[in-house]
């Protein structure tokens, strides 16, 4: 009887949604954003700064850009519990979707516009 309620219990858990890691936190809308903007001022502040012609059409970046990226960074830091490394790791990864999927003019007016907003 003990091993088929055993059994019984067993193949229940099975069937159960894995719990959601706790060191891996949920980012928000708000820290989303943040860190694609981020990688956007970071690619665009890149571009001008080595010469390039479509990086040239975007406003300057440098030095609100890089004061938006380190300040963003640091608030996902502060409120998510996440080390560096980890948001550094994001912001890589988020840079690198931009790219691969050729989406940074179409979230640089957002990013500008939200840079704005930022007061920096």
């Amino acid at each position: 009887m003990i091993k088929l309620i055993t059994a019984a219990a067993l193949m229940a858990a099975s069937f159960q949604t894995p719990p959601a890691k706790r060191d891996e936190p949920q980012l928000s809308q708000e820290h989303t954003a943040m860190l694609r903007c981020s990688a956007a001022f970071a690619l665009v502040s890149y571009g001008q700064a080595n010469g390039d012609e479509a990086a040239k059409a975007w406003p300057t970046i440098d030095p609100r850009g890089r004061e938006f990226f380190v300040r963003s960074l640091a608030k996902i830091i502060d409120d998510t519990g996440m080390t560096r490394d980890q948001v550094s790791q994001l912001a890589e990864a988020q840079a690198q979707r931009l790219l691969d999927a050729d989406l940074l003019d179409s979230v640089m007016p957002g990013c500008l516009l939200m840079l704005d907003a930022s007061g920096v």
